[in-house]
């Protein structure tokens, strides 16, 4: 009886070992790689922690820059911060805030390649078209109205829609392209929230042009009977 048991451990040992030289290395790596991609997950949400922690710090400082309104201050912590941290959220808000510091300071260039980095590297689509959004406007500012508007195709956050859309009718209203403006505004009115007060603005824009929305003529309308 003994001996019909320790034959049959024995095949089932040597089964074993057959089927651990078939496949063990395949085994072996599957979890290797398994384990290695946990611990790189865990490895990586903490060095996320610790990057956004130190850019949290960096802006910290520059906020205290822009507070007191050195633009070169602001900018030499925001040039460490995109090079240290690129892609944390601190260092997209550092990037606007000193873009705004800088064109408080009238350093307009300055200004402008802030918020193309921006633009450009943002990995959050909220932040990208807010700078490109500020761009536009810097850009208008300056009569550099294709380049404007080209700021303007890449700000595709849907929050945004009114306010981006309201920034093309400024920039084609100043090129002269009254109908196209109209057209902007028009988009701009629809897609803004009527309880935003920014909405009037909007609509005294196409009044001027006139275009007053039709929702908005009828109250008007009613109000003079």
């Amino acid at each position: 009886m003994a001996t019909h048991l320790d034959l049959e451990e024995q095949e089932q040992l040597d089964r074993l070992k057959g089927f651990w030289r078939q496949y063990g290395n395949l085994i072996t790596w599957t979890l290797i790689a398994v384990l290695g991609a946990f611990a790189a997950w865990n490895g990586w949400n903490w060095w996320q922690r610790e990057q956004s922690g130190r850019a949290s710090a960096m802006y910290d400082e520059l906020e205290k820059a822009a507070q007191a309104g050195d633009a070169a201050k602001a900018a030499g912590v925001f040039a460490d911060m995109k090079e240290r941290f690129p892609r944390t959220t601190f260092t997209q808000q550092g990037a606007l805030l000193a873009a705004k510091t800088q064109f408080d300071k009238g350093q307009l260039d300055a200004a402008a390649t802030t918020l193309t980095w921006a633009a450009d590297n943002a990995a959050e689509a909220e932040y990208k078209t807010a700078a490109r959004l500020r761009l536009a406007g810097l850009l208008l500012d300056q009569k550099k109205y294709d380049d404007a508007l080209k700021a303007l195709d890449g700000a595709t956050a849907k929050e945004f829609e009114a306010l981006v859309a309201d920034r093309r009718g400024d920039v084609l209203l100043a090129q002269g392209k009254t109908d196209d403006a109209k057209a902007a505004f028009n988009k701009a009115w629809q897609a803004m929230d009527p309880t935003v007060d920014y909405r009037r603005l909007i609509e005294a824009k196409l009044t001027a042009l006139g275009a007053a929305p039709e929702a908005a003529k009828a109250p008007a309308a009613g109000s003079a009977k």
